[in-house]
């Protein structure tokens, strides 16, 4: 039998170290962690889920531990020692069998399941590294940038060497070298380019099967940096978010700004679209979890979690209240079998015998015979 915590759509990791699940449907936040033991050593850095299944959640920490949270069982099930290198976790992904986690000073290690700390593959990505993410679609494939490290594309199958090297724009009007500062990435989906955001409220889009390594198309938001993004299914549009509370819609083919999002109210930390679904998850600063439809800008669903929000992860699912129904109704069919036998007693009339004397319908107590009157003996 599946926990509770299956049926959760979003679940987001705190500053705290907390790692909630929220039920939109039931409008419910639950805390998977003893509230009593954490500090701010906990912090959640990065999650990602372990199988496409979405059993298990992988969370990076502060302290260098990654914590394995089991969703069919509703608790946590392993803690791993993935301490190495400098700064906290700025990525975490799984391959096979195998664990990647890259911390702030460069460093991806490929984490080999039953081999020892020798057999492990190590990547120097170069300082200063703001996100790695993995290629969903070719997953032996990452993604690495940060603040004068420009994007780089790695196969840790050959990890001598990145794939791709992206290069930095032309000089300004003024022949100025412009600062490079990437913030996030992603792969779109059935294809090889990448969208990156930058601290200097840039959107750019690179093409590593064009002959250029320079970005294909920039757009330009406001004047705020940009801390997160995520591409929509159809990979035709980007939702990119910033320190102050904007969220806006860019459109991939032309570079243009084609919607914005409203209702934030502080510094965007993590944004995720869903596979299938025209919805956007984004939290942050505000300690607001908020869920839009992208279609018409509507805002669906608003929890307040009371801490600081790091990062999130939305399932993949459907149909949420259809799997969930079928699962409540397993449970509860004895429960529904009493009631309806409630209201059969109920609607049943009041009947006379010959002697005009009225006898009630009503169940008998719980544990109680029927009165019955004895048979005469001959």
């Amino acid at each position: 039998m599946a926990s509770p915590a299956r049926w959760n759509h979003v679940w987001v990791g705190t500053e705290t170290g907390i790692l909630k699940g929220v039920n939109l449907h039931r409008k419910q936040a639950s805390n998977y962690m003893e509230v009593s033991a954490l500090n701010r050593a906990q912090e959640v850095c990065a999650m990602c889920w372990g199988d496409e299944h979405e059993s298990e959640i992988f969370l990076a920490c502060r302290d260098g531990t990654v914590k394995i949270f089991s969703t069919e069982k509703g608790k946590f099930t392993e803690f791993r020692d993935c301490s190495g290198g400098e700064g906290l976790f700025r990525g975490l992904a799984v391959h096979e069998s195998s664990l990647i986690t890259c911390v702030e000073s460069g460093l991806v290690k490929v984490w080999k399941e039953g081999t020892q700390e020798d057999g492990n593959t190590e990547i120097n990505t170069g300082p200063n590294i703001a996100k790695m993410r993995q290629n969903p679609e070719m997953q032996h494939c990452i993604g690495t940038g940060g603040k004068e490290n420009d994007l780089k594309v790695w196969d840790l199958q050959r990890p001598d060497q990145p794939i791709f090297k992206a290069k930095n724009v032309r000089n300004d009007w003024l022949d100025l070298r412009v600062p490079v500062w990437v913030q996030d990435l992603q792969f779109l989906p059935r294809s090889q380019k990448i969208v990156t955001c930058t601290g200097h409220h840039q959107v750019r889009l690179y093409d590593p099967c064009s002959p250029q390594r320079r970005p294909v198309l920039e757009a330009l938001f406001q004047e705020y940096p940009l801390t997160a993004l995520s591409v929509t299914p159809d990979a035709n549009y980007v939702v990119v978010g910033n320190t102050q509370g904007s969220v806006a819609i860019i459109d991939l083919r032309q570079g243009k700004l084609v919607k914005c999002l409203k209702g934030f109210a502080g510094s965007v930390r993590s944004i995720q679209c869903h596979a299938s679904l025209p919805l956007v998850a984004s939290c942050g600063l505000d300690r607001f979890l908020r869920v839009h439809n992208i279609e018409d800008k509507q805002l669906l669903h608003k929890v307040f979690l009371k801490s600081r929000l790091n990062c999130l992860l939305m399932t993949g699912r459907e149909r949420w209240e259809q799997e969930e129904q079928q699962e409540i109704s397993s449970l509860s069919q004895e429960d529904v079998k009493e009631e309806e036998q409630d209201e059969i007693w109920n609607m049943m009339e009041t009947v006379q015998d010959k002697a005009g004397r009225k006898h009630s319908t009503e169940p008998p107590p719980q544990g109680c015979r029927p009165y019955k009157k004895p048979k005469k003996i001959p």
